[in-house]
């Protein structure tokens, strides 16, 4: 443990090991999986193949982020150790739960008069969210004060790029992110949609691709073109997907193949169950540091 608690939401789609192994506190979402609410646990309620077996047999879904009591009980937890915290919420473009941060930070302001609780906005979701506080972890572990990595955080979070694809519309099209016309005749001639987050934290669509071949392929040369120092990028690779993962692997190759520094070091893991609620099975994200995202 450092000289404070690094903390994040669930929805940094990392496993729990990770959270464990690099000493990063992490508060829950909830998701409701055929009526029914369940913890976003990181899959340790429900293994993430069900979820998403679930969601394509027609069980319907949708999320809830965390209430001020949540965040309250998760601070104080440490806050009452005599510990500092640095907490950082999931993109205020995706959802409001950073309101209710603040609030419960504002809260426990008088209780913990000589205690600092830091919320940072990370403009970030899934696996980029976990590149980011892995990234936080390291400066944590090198012995740089809350205040510093507060602050290298506000300044690097839009270096952090994530670029979704989906080979199944019919869950974008339920959350309105597609309409059900151009969701017909997109899922008719095989479009692949490829977004982005952009630098407000919206995920935004950006591309209209045939093919799930020529999408994977779309989506590593966005890597190609904005990844720090190019083709020599060494930094973290994540991939993320939704109960898709021979897609995420031939991404995975096709990131090496174009980054020969990467060879055997991506990590890929699961879309998890808040994000993937929107998603649904299909979808693969890249994750990866690079330029500044400026639009």
């Amino acid at each position: 443990m450092g000289s404070f608690v690094l903390s994040c939401c669930s929805t940094a789609d990392m496993p729990a090991a990770f959270f464990e192994k690099r000493d990063i506190a992490y508060a829950c979402f909830h998701y409701y999986l055929g009526g029914k609410m369940y913890l976003d646990d990181l899959g340790k309620t429900m293994d993430f193949k069900e979820f998403y077996d679930r969601m394509e047999q027609g069980e319907d879904t949708k999320t809830s982020q965390l209430n001020v009591e949540e965040y309250m009980n998760h601070f104080e937890r440490y806050l009452a150790q005599g510990k500092d915290v640095l907490h950082l919420t999931l993109s205020s473009g995706i959802s409001g739960t950073i309101n209710s941060a603040y609030i419960a930070r504002d809260d426990l302001k008088d209780k913990y008069p000589d205690r600092k609780l830091i919320i940072v906005d990370s403009l970030a979701a899934s696996g980029g969210f976990g590149l980011l506080v892995d990234k936080l972890a390291d400066l944590r572990d090198e012995g740089k004060p809350i205040d510093e990595v507060a602050e290298y955080a506000l300044r690097n979070r839009l270096r952090l790029h994530h670029w979704f694809f989906t080979t199944d519309l019919t869950f974008f099209i339920k959350g309105g992110r597609v309409s059900k016309v151009s969701g017909f005749f997109g899922n008719m001639l095989n479009i692949c949609p490829l977004l982005n987050v952009n630098d407000e934290g919206k995920l935004i669509p950006r591309f209209k691709i045939r093919t799930k071949k020529k999408v994977i392929e779309a989506c590593v040369e966005q890597m190609v073109l904005h990844a720090e120092n190019g083709a020599d990028y060494a930094g973290k690779c994540f991939i993320n997907h939704a109960r898709c993962p021979e897609d995420a692997k031939a991404v995975a190759e096709l990131v090496e193949d174009k980054f020969p520094a990467l060879k055997g070091r991506i990590e890929i893991n699961y879309i998890g169950t808040t994000i993937g609620s929107h998603t649904g099975p299909g979808t693969v994200a890249l994750f990866f540091w690079g330029d500044e995202r400026t639009r």
